[in-house]
C-alpha cells in the first residue's frame, strides 16, 4: 500500500477518534478537537490527501459507522451540523492548497513560509465556519418562521470563535514541527 494512503487512513482514524474528545464550553457547544485534526490533515498531508482524509471520515459516517457525535448516516447532513461537515473537506482542501506539499526544507522555516502556514491554518478554520454558517442560512430560508439571515450566519460562527482560536494557536507549532516529519515519510526525501 502507498504510504500516502496509509497517512490518509491514519488521519481519517484520528478524525474519528477526535470527534469524541470534547471540552465543555458553552451550553450545547463544546470545544471538539475534530476540526483541529482536519486542518492538520490538510497542512501535513497536502491538498488532496488532507481532503481525502476528511472525506474518508465522512464516508465512514455515511456508511453508518458511529463516528458522528449526533445522527449517523446521510441524515447527519440534513441536520444543522451538515454544513460544518461539508466544510471539513473544504477546510482541509484550502489549508493544503495554501500550505503546499510538505518538504524536507520545512525544517528551517523562513518568515514567508511561516506566514504561509499561519494563513493556511487560519483560512482552513474560517472555511469550516463559513460553510457551516451558510448551510444554517439555507436551512433558515426554508423554515416556516425564518429569522434574519445575518443573525443566523453570525450565530453559526460566533459561538465557535474562542474554541477555534485556541485550536488555531495550537495548530501553528504542531504544523511547523510535523511538516518535515510527514515530508520524510510521505515523499521519502
Amino acid at each position: 500500500m502507498n504510504r500516502k494512503m496509509v497517512f490518509v487512513a491514519l488521519f481519517a482514524a484520528l478524525i474519528c477518534v477526535s470527534s469524541f474528545w470534547t471540552i465543555p464550553f458553552l451550553p450545547g457547544i463544546p470545544i471538539v478537537l475534530k476540526n483541529l485534526v482536519i486542518i492538520l490533515a490538510g497542512a501535513l498531508l497536502g491538498t488532496w490527501y488532507g481532503a481525502a482524509a476528511a472525506a474518508l471520515f465522512l464516508l465512514t459516517g455515511i456508511l453508518g459507522l458511529p463516528v458522528f457525535v449526533n445522527a449517523g448516516g446521510i441524515a447527519a447532513f440534513i441536520s444543522p451540523t451538515g454544513g460544518y461537515m461539508i466544510g471539513y473537506v473544504v477546510g482541509a482542501l484550502i489549508t493544503g492548497l495554501i500550505a503546499g506539499r510538505p518538504k524536507a526544507q520545512d525544517r528551517k522555516p523562513t518568515y514567508p513560509y511561516i506566514a504561509r502556514i499561519v494563513s493556511a491554518l487560519f483560512l482552513g478554520f474560517v472555511a469550516i465556519l463559513v460553510c457551516g454558517a451558510l448551510y444554517l442560512v439555507l436551512l433558515n430560508m426554508g423554515s416556516d418562521t425564518p429569522k434574519s439571515n445575518i443573525s443566523v450566519f453570525l450565530g453559526g460562527i460566533t459561538p465557535f470563535l474562542i474554541g477555534d482560536g485556541i485550536k488555531f494557536a495550537l495548530s501553528i507549532p504542531i504544523t511547523l514541527t510535523l511538516r518535515p516529519v510527514t515530508a520524510h515519510y510521505i515523499r521519502n526525501r
